[in-house]
């Protein structure tokens, strides 16, 4: 009796690692998703227009996580994403201006990374692995102005990636220079496609990110 109950024991054991197990797997990969896409094209931005100045704080240790999450300080975007950020780009050059980014497109397992060492209080700010975030389609990016001449970043009512009331487009505080840098670079945006996110002033969005399927392809691999 004492070899079958330890025998019984074992085998339950057996199961739930086997459980537990094929829940781990599960929630390592990116959401399944059904339908037709746009085959994916993602452009290096700097490939584009060089002129589009490079701060990917997710390569480094300045970011909110506190330590590199990418291998390789680069910027990608779906093409007609790119093509239109290069537009807005060359809008700002007569006002003095150029893009600097912090951020396109993010491989699925960053997202998870991400949300699973925020507080839940903060996870506004964060995209939810189990709907992707639209980083992984290629058709987000986060970005602020800097100055043409020096590359000095413009000063915005809030930083980026700050998990504050700062971070809302519609924050009325700071001064009226950061606040008018904030609505020149939405008014731009918005002139070529993009959409803001409301919580999150750096943060745009492309017209057609619905068309396109949640990816999880590695930097090094494009």
């Amino acid at each position: 009796m004492p070899n079958s109950e330890s025998k019984y024991l074992a085998l339950r054991k057996s199961w739930a690692f086997c459980a537990i197990a094929i829940i781990s797997s599960c929630a390592t990969k990116p959401p399944l998703e059904t339908g037709t896409f746009t085959p994916s094209e993602l452009v290096e931005l700097q490939r584009l227009d060089p002129t589009i100045q490079l701060d990917i704080r997710y390569a480094t240790p300045h970011n909110f996580m506190g330590r590199p999450l990418y291998p390789q300080a680069r910027a990608f975007l779906q093409r007609p994403a790119a093509e239109a950020l290069a537009q807005v780009n060359a809008d700002l050059k007569p006002l003095g201006y150029r893009l600097l980014v912090f951020d396109g497109y993010r491989p699925w397992r960053i997202t998870k990374m991400m949300w699973d060492s925020t507080p839940p209080e903060k996870r506004e700010f964060v995209a939810d692995p189990r709907k992707g975030s639209r980083h992984n389609r290629g058709c987000a990016v986060d970005l602020t102005l800097c100055d043409l001449a020096t590359g000095r970043e413009i000063e915005m009512p809030g930083t980026y990636d700050e998990m504050s009331p700062r971070s809302y487009i519609a924050y009325a505080g700071g001064t009226a220079a950061q606040r008018e840098a904030r609505d020149l670079l939405r008014r731009l945006m918005e002139t070529h496609g993009f959409t803001v996110l409301p919580a999150e002033w750096w943060h745009y969005d492309y017209k057609d990110w619905k068309s396109y399927p949640i990816q999880n392809v590695p930097f090094e691999k494009l």
